[in-house]
């Protein structure tokens, strides 16, 4: 396994981060238990959930197997780079009116201490905003985020579904604090969905963020098995597999030259990305697990690059570039 620092940050994670959304709703506990165990003997030591996971009524369930995952010790917790989130309903009738999806200092502080619980732990390393919240100030949401690392409840701040311009003010003003701000942003990027070259990753570059990309198959429209009519339940029906076919075929074609599965080849992609340092692999069986390893070994030369560039086209080039010439 390979790893890179987490942003600006001092800490080191490794180059792919396991994705636990669907643990406990396509994944049964004891087939998390053995992904999870199978990727630290991997090397991975960069996990992610959220809060909501579970989803509905169910939400902290996943939290929760992770907690039980911890609970059987064994250096489990210890070698874990744990990251979660906050912003959603977590369907607790004791919110009341908070309940709804926001970043109050009041609801990080009740659903910091909900998360802590559920995973059985007493500390977060990454703790990120599922979601940005333009009704509550950077003066508040930074007050309450300094409270939970002074109090070592947390140890980093990241972002999720930023824009470019909600993590320039973020910093801007976590500068003004004479603090470390945001260390990454979570965002969806793949070969399908390049916008976030835009803004997003020259932003976050520039400001000290590593990216990591969620979704980075699309929901399983570039697993290789879209086509076949094997496509993941994110990816949307056949109207989408319909639209993208025309590009779906030439990715099959140039990963049979390229003696590569389509899953690792997406993968690699975006590991090539210098303003990536983890895609987000979500599996759900251990099958799906062990083919994402070879991802972290595959180096695509540059005529394989310029190739995907051509099949899946960017949105034009770095900001402002883009816009200005």
């Amino acid at each position: 396994m390979q790893y890179s620092y987490l942003g600006k940050s001092g800490l080191k994670v490794s180059r792919l981060c396991l994705g636990t959304m669907n643990f406990g709703v396509d994944t049964e506990e004891k087939e998390a238990f053995r992904i999870m165990d199978a990727a630290l003997d991997a090397g991975i030591n960069f996990f992610d959930t959220a809060n909501i996971y579970g989803w509905g009524e169910n939400s902290g369930r996943t939290e929760e197997i992770l907690g039980r995952w911890f609970s059987l010790g064994g250096g489990r917790r210890e070698r874990t780079v744990l990251a979660t989130k906050v912003y959603g309903d977590m369907h607790d009738e004791t919110d009341g009116p908070n309940r709804e999806g926001g970043l109050s200092a009041y609801k990080i502080r009740r659903h910091l201490e909900g998360s802590l619980r559920r995973l059985q732990t007493d500390h977060i390393e990454l703790y990120q905003m599922h979601h940005v919240d333009r009704n509550v100030s950077w003066s508040e949401l930074w007050g309450a985020f300094e409270t939970a690392v002074y109090q070592g409840k947390i140890g980093y701040v990241g972002s999720s579904n930023f824009a470019g311009w909600d993590i320039a003010v973020a910093q801007g003003e976590a500068k003004t604090r004479g603090i470390l701000g945001l260390v990454s942003e979570q965002h969806k990027y793949n070969l399908l969905c390049r916008l976030p070259e835009l803004e997003v990753l020259p932003a976050s570059q520039s400001l000290g963020l590593g990216v990591i990309p969620w979704s980075p198959l699309d929901g399983g429209l570039l697993a290789g098995n879209a086509l076949r009519g094997g496509a993941g339940r994110r990816s949307g029906d056949s109207k989408r597999v319909e639209q993208h076919r025309p590009q779906l075929e030439a990715f099959g074609k140039l990963c049979d030259e390229l003696g590569e599965r389509e899953d690792v080849v997406a993968l690699a992609w975006l590991l090539a990305n210098p303003a990536v340092t983890a895609p987000i692999t979500g599996v759900r069986t251990m099958e799906q697990f062990e083919r994402t390893l070879r991802a972290v070994e595959l180096k695509l030369d540059e005529a394989a690059l310029k190739r995907l560039d051509e099949i899946f086209p960017g949105p034009g080039g770095d900001a402002p570039r883009a816009y200005a010439w």
